[in-house]
Formats: structure tokens, C-alpha cells, sequence
């Protein structure tokens, strides 16, 4: 379905400024943006995948990563197609970098309403907009995201932070929690491997945390890119440089898309970026997409908060958002 974009201007002979993202791309009449589902037609923006998924799951709010919002709660899971990044290591590629600029189709006809409603008639307590970039699928998640707050639900991003201080503005009123993507910190790993930014990202998560919307961070480690002890030192440092309670999710890379000639990562080198991130004093550190320990300990004392088995929630300690044995605050929603 097509419908008028939000956030862009027009700059005169029916060329326009799309500010979603931070491409912050000028497009000529007729041609798509970056992302390639949002079109010029006559110096007015459309996108082209309004209330149309490509996906919709019901998962716990863990397989986000979300360890420390609504631990133990099913998030309604939904995303249509198309990408701000054409990263190499993707693993949804096949949605993600499906575009209707390519005459993709956006698959299944489901208006935010309904979206809503099947969240409640699963008995979930948040609406995920994740798989694929929902910056892309922006005005779609917008209007369901309002429609969700006055229905008491909560909402939740999953992204690669690539969008604009105008795009967060207008969201985090109704946007509760997000998981960023940090694929790195060297910024010639951004521009080859994801056709991006680093600092834009970095960005977005200063702001995100600015505007009270709950971040965690999730960093997929691929062996021979951004695995070097400086390099996750660097991200750590800077996770810490914002906020030590900020959860970093460090991921196990899998040969997929067009990295299928590099290794998994070694177990060794996620535990030593383990290690570095608790060196750099981060309170809360899981491994993902490996058989490690999940569960959530208190920083003060050490004791078992949270028991998970998988993406499962066998147990929650936390009283009132703190530790019942010493009294530390432990940061997030609980």
C-alpha cells in the first residue's frame, strides 16, 4: 500500500529531501531512495510498504535481545520489507534486501489496527517492529505504535540506529525500548561492509538514551572485522561512556548471505570481549547464539536475579527494580 512519507521537504523542480535516515537522500522525481521501498512521484514522498508485512511472529521479548524489559513476556513481532544498510553478514537478507523499487512485494495486507489486535488476542505485551529496519517501514510503525500506547502495550525497536534525531523525536513518545545494532566502531567497516555510518548510530543511541527510551546493544563479532581486542575495547568503552548498565549483547557470527567463506566466531574471543566489557565496567554482559549462561546477576553483590534456560524465563528475583538480597537498583523494566 502506498502512502505519503513523513519526515521529508521539497526542494523545488519535484526534487525532494527524505531526513528519515541518516542517507538523507535527495531524490529526483521518479526515483526511489536508498532504501529503495520509498518513492518521488511528482515532489511527493511515498512509501511503499505501508501496513503490508513481510513477517509476524509471537517471541519472547529475550530473542529481541531484550534481557531487561518485560523479561519472561511475548513481544507481537512484525516487519515489512527493505534495508537502510546492505550489510554483507546479513542474516534476514532475503526480506531485508528485498525492495519494491525491484517490484518486490510487501506480502501480507494487515492495517495497524489489526496488528493491535492480534497482539492483545495473543496476550503479548509489546509490539516488536524488528527482522528488517523499521526506520524503513517508519510511518507504518508510527501509527501503530500510537495505536498500541493507548491500548496499553509497549513498543519496541530493533535497528541498526541508522535515522535521525527528527525520526527518534517523533517516535520516542511512544517508543519504550530499543535493541542497536553496533556492528562496530571503525567507520571503514560501516562504509564498505553496510553502505553507512558509524557516527549516525553512535548518535542514535545518545539520543535514545536522552529521550528515556530503553537501550540495549548488540554487537555481532565476525572473526577477522571487528574482533580485535582495541576495537571491542573501543565499543565497550564507549557503551560505558554513556551508561554501565546499558546491556551489551555480544553475538556469535554465522557464515550466511555473503560471508559464507568466514568461520563462526571461536568461543574464545567472545568470552575475552566478555571480559574486556566487564575491564571497561559494564554491569551486564551475555553471550548470544552460543550455549553460555543468559542469566541476569546482581552487579552489587553477585547474586542470581533472573534464571533462563534459551529464550525462556525460569525465574525473576527482581523486586520493586532491585536486587531482594542488597537493595542495588537494577536498571531496565521489570
Amino acid at each position: 500500500m502506498k502512502k505519503e512519507a513523513l519526515l521529508y521537504e521539497k526542494l523545488g523542480k519535484d526534487k525532494v529531501h527524505c531526513f528519515l535516515c541518516a542517507h538523507n537522500c535527495r531524490i529526483e522525481d521518479g526515483k526511489f531512495g536508498f532504501c529503495g521501498v520509498r518513492k518521488n512521484e511528482g515532489g511527493v514522498l511515498y512509501s511503499y510498504i505501508y501496513g503490508e508485512l513481510i513477517a509476524s511472529n509471537i517471541d519472547p521479548i529475550e530473542k529481541k535481545p531484550l534481557y531487561h524489559f518485560l523479561p519472561g513476556t511475548l513481544s507481537y513481532s512484525i516487519a515489512a520489507i527493505g534495508c537502510n544498510f546492505h550489510c554483507g553478514f546479513c542474516q534476514n537478507w532475503q526480506i531485508s534486501q528485498a525492495s519494491a523499487k525491484d517490484g518486490a512485494s510487501g506480502g501480507v495486507k494487515m492495517n495497524p489496527e489489526r496488528v493491535v489486535k492480534e497482539a492483545e488476542k495473543h496476550s503479548c505485551k509489546s509490539i516488536a517492529y524488528t527482522y528488517t529496519e523499521p526506520t524503513i517501514f517508519f510511518e507504518y510503525a508510527y501509527d501503530t505504535a500510537k495505536l498500541a500506547k493507548e491500548a496499553g502495550l509497549y513498543n519496541v525497536f530493533v535497528t541498526n540506529g541508522y535515522m535521525t534525531e527528527e525520526a527518534i523525536g517523533m517516535i520516542a513518545p511512544y517508543l519504550d525500548a530499543a535493541n542497536v545494532d553496533l556492528k562496530s566502531f571503525n567507520n571503514d567497516f560501516y562504509t564498505r561492509i553496510c553502505k553507512g555510518r558509524l557516527e549516525p548510530v553512535l548518535n542514535s543511541i545518545r539520543f535514545m538514551k536522552k529521550n528515556n527510551i530503553w537501550v540495549e546493544i548488540t554487537t555481532l563479532i565476525i572473526p577477522g572485522e571487528n574482533d580485535s581486542d582495541e576495537e571491542l575495547s573501543q565499543i565497550a568503552e564507549f557503551i560505558a561512556g554513556i551508561d554501565k548498565d546499558i546491556p551489551w549483547h555480544i553475538s556469535r557470527f554465522h557464515p550466511d548471505y555473503k560471508f559464507l567463506n568466514t568461520g563462526a566466531t571461536p568461543l574464545e574471543t567472545l568470552r575475552k570481549a566478555e571480559e574486556i566489557a566487564k575491564e571497561a565496567g559494564l554491569r551486564y554482559v551475555y553471550l548470544g547464539n552460543v550455549s553460555e549462561d543468559t542469566n541476569t546477576y546482581c552487579h552489587k553483590c553477585g547474586e542470581l536475579l533472573i534464571k533462563r534456560t534459551g529464550f525462556s524465563v525460569i525465574e525473576n528475583r527482581i523486586e520493586k527494580g532491585a536486587c531482594p538480597s542488597c537493595g542495588a537498583v537494577i536498571k531496565g523494566l521489570f
